[in-house]
């Protein structure tokens, strides 16, 4: 859900879902501002009571993720902010984090809000962490995609046995 063509989403009869945000503590002001996107659109959805986990850095989503999967949550939503550098770290922490919570996601039927942030700059971080003069709202958009997914999920019916 980025940029131009992103889909017009409505989110309704979403307030009873049981939503975790997960979110790593590296780069404090992108992240601060993607979880105030993301507490914000659930507020907005009626879900005035998600579980929010900080964590140390976005190469402990997958873990969290998988353990609040199992846990019974509807819908979780993985924030974060990765940053290259001069080493390849960027490319195995964000190769490494994008499978980990693709499987959960996958393995668990649990849907998962990708909200991080892969830049070259924290100058781009911060245009996408929906701070004040950002161009985008990233933190917003995982929760927007993450309980979408959840409410077409729950209006499918079980298959008969």
């Amino acid at each position: 859900m980025s940029g131009k063509g992103a889909p017009e989403l409505s989110v309704k009869n979403c307030q009873d879902l049981r939503v975790a945000v997960i979110a790593a503590q590296w780069h404090e002001k992108a992240m601060d501002g993607l979880v105030d996107g993301a507490l914000r659109a659930l507020h907005e959805y009626g879900i005035d009571e998600p579980t929010l986990l900080r964590l140390p850095g976005s190469w402990e989503l997958p873990v969290a993720a998988k353990v609040l999967a199992g846990r019974g949550y509807d819908a979780i939503v993985a924030l974060g902010v990765v940053i290259r550098g001069g080493t390849p770290h960027f490319e195995y922490v964000c190769q490494g984090v994008t499978q980990g919570l693709t499987k959960v996601s996958v393995d668990t039927g649990v849907p998962i809000g990708f909200g991080v942030l892969t830049c070259d700059t924290e100058e781009q971080a911060l245009d996408r962490a929906g701070l004040e003069g950002s161009s985008e709202d990233k933190g917003h958009e995982a929760v927007t995609a993450a309980v979408t997914t959840a409410s077409v999920l729950r209006s499918v019916s079980e298959p008969w046995h």
